[in-house]
């Protein structure tokens, strides 16, 4: 993703969107069965969670400036 510097609700907003489709995602991968089906589904999740914990850090950043 970008770096464009984003304000705490915009973030918690894209946290929470993340935080849906790794709900979403892990349903699929139960779902599915599949060698390809679930090493695409495994990506999915490890871009998910490595924005999340981008975001994350960023507003914890903006968190502390503001303290």
């Amino acid at each position: 993703m970008s770096d464009v510097l984003l304000t705490i609700p915009e973030i918690d907003r894209r946290i929470a969107v993340i935080k849906e489709n790794l709900r979403e995602l892990i349903e699929q991968a139960t779902a599915f069965s599949g060698a390809a089906d679930e090493e695409r589904t495994s990506e999915r999740i490890a871009d998910q969670e490595e924005e999340l914990e981008r975001l994350t850090k960023q507003r914890d950043e903006l968190a502390n400036k503001k303290s």
